[in-house]
């Protein structure tokens, strides 16, 4: 009898131990924000490539402001030549080549984080305003030649939608399964999970997209809008698995 639970016992260890990477999958997470930088200025761990984006103040805290009050049809950032450098080293020419027929949609790529595959992107955004368009959304699977992947929320529309940019060119991917009407002005929480190809899109805690990618994402991240938007962006956090 004894030996019937040892034998047990040791069984139940080994279950254990095997069973245990699967629970420690997610390294720590990636936390990126604004605060400590200078107001006014361009955010540090975020490179602004296209339009115009500068850390801002929102009730005593500092978050990422993309302003879209003077955006121009193809107008990339200031600097941009640099800043691909920075990115992608000497790759950087083919992402030149594509940002610039893609500079409708701002964005800005974070530093901290050179190859995101799986896991979890987070963040909070606010729209403030915007007459074309309203929209903040989570970049991801950003490719040296500039092709991209992003899920957006658009105030105008009030849905949650997949992107796809290949060659400079959008095309829609995935609509969320329902409309979600949200105020200018207040605080939401948006997030993708990648697992392998599947993606799934959560707006406040609701998932609204689940959908099968064409690959695995293999890529740079960041942020995303659309024009003349005028969105706030704080909380970033990246949790990729092992």
């Amino acid at each position: 009898m004894n030996v019937l639970r040892s034998s047990s016992r040791r069984v139940a260890l080994l279950v254990t131990a095997l069973a245990l990477p699967c629970t420690l999958q997610a390294q720590s997470p990636i936390r990126i924000g604004a605060a400590g930088e200078r107001t006014g200025a361009e955010p540090s761990r975020f490179i602004p490539l296209v339009g115009n984006w500068h850390v801002t103040e929102d009730d005593g805290r500092k978050v990422v402001f993309v302003d879209g009050r003077e955006w121009k049809r193809g107008q990339p950032a200031n600097g941009l030549a640099a800043k691909a450098r920075a990115i992608y080293g000497s790759r950087h020419e083919a992402f030149l080549d594509n940002v610039k027929q893609f500079a409708y949609f701002p964005i800005a790529v974070a530093k901290d984080v050179p190859d995101f595959r799986e896991g979890e992107i987070a963040m909070r955004f606010k729209l403030v305003g915007g007459t074309l368009d309203r929209c903040a959304g989570i970049l991801f699977n950003v490719k040296p030649n500039g092709d991209y992947l992003t899920v957006r929320f658009n105030g105008t529309e009030d849905n949650l939608v997949l992107w796809k940019f290949v060659n400079g060119k959008r095309s829609f991917v995935k609509r969320g399964t329902e409309n979600v009407p949200i105020a200018n002005g207040s605080w939401h929480a948006m997030r993708i999970v990648v697992n392998g190809t599947q993606l799934e899109g959560w707006l406040d805690g609701k998932k609204l997209l689940d959908y099968t990618l064409e690959a695995p994402v293999s890529g740079k991240v960041g942020l995303w809008s659309k024009t003349d938007s005028m969105s706030e962006f704080d909380a970033y956090t990246v949790t990729a698995k092992k």
